[in-house]
């Protein structure tokens, strides 16, 4: 999926990711955010959590993304929210981006390890960020139940793809310790996945001449038979709240 078929795709979207509302609000409380903290939003997005969290807690942050699309519509929410003295958006591979060492108490990715190569590699990029006693936030995917062999390429999913319990320890292999988590259900698949094929249906209608059109039509008859025959069932997702284990700790709690 390039790109530009995210951004049509998610063009009515403000959370990119099967995060409702609530869960988002939810995460926010269990993350005990500070007045002052500093976040930096890797693969932002929209800026959805960013801006509203800035709002909220009157937390301070970058969010940083590939899209121009993306941060054009996460500017302009900030500015609807009043915090965009707050907030800076950064165009920029999150992959790569350096800031100033262990300079936020939050850092985040939600939904986009394939910046690090995978869930590990991610943590690994956010740790040098992170001050002493920062918490990071990332979101990945996990089987709920073993799916059949067909599930992982119907659904785009790799090799990589683990059980919630292999996730954990994943995170733990990567030093981390995890604190506590946040995961979508049916519904919130539903509300991610389900509502964007009125929007592509919509953009096809609009735009019958487009060059991408045969592959967005494509690729929306298969989102739609993957998600209702496996992705329902098998595929979860969550954000996971965790932090560094100091060193010479051999285990976290």
């Amino acid at each position: 999926m390039s790109l530009r078929f995210h951004e049509i795709a998610e063009s009515r979207h403000r959370i990119l990711n099967p995060l409702t509302d609530d869960k988002l609000d939810l995460l926010g409380q269990i993350c005990r955010i500070p007045a002052g903290a500093r976040q930096l939003d890797l693969a932002c997005g929209k800026g959805e959590m960013l801006s509203r969290w800035a709002a909220e807690y009157g937390l301070r942050g970058v969010g940083v993304d590939i899209s121009s699309v993306f941060l054009n519509a996460a500017r302009t929410r900030a500015a609807d929210l009043g915090v965009a003295d707050q907030v800076d958006f950064v165009e920029a591979d999150a992959g790569t981006y350096k800031d100033a060492p262990e300079s936020y108490d939050i850092v985040s990715c939600i939904g986009a390890t394939w910046i690090g190569g995978g869930l590990e590699g991610t943590l690994s990029l956010m740790r040098p960020q992170l001050r002493p006693g920062g918490i990071a936030l990332v979101g990945e995917c996990y089987w709920v139940s073993p799916p059949p062999p067909e599930a992982g390429e119907a659904l785009g999913m790799t090799e990589e793809v683990t059980s919630l319990a292999g996730t954990a320890e994943r995170i733990e292999g990567a030093g981390f310790e995890l604190l506590e988590m946040v995961l979508a259900d049916q519904d919130s698949w539903d509300r991610y996945v389900a509502s964007q094929w009125w929007t592509i249906s919509d953009w096809l209608l609009a735009n019958p001449e487009d060059p991408d059109a045969p592959a967005m039509r494509d690729f929306l008859t298969r989102a739609r038979r993957s998600h209702l025959e496996y992705g329902r069932q098998y595929l979860g997702w969550g954000v996971f709240v965790v932090r560094p284990v100091p060193p010479g700790t051999s285990d976290a709690a």
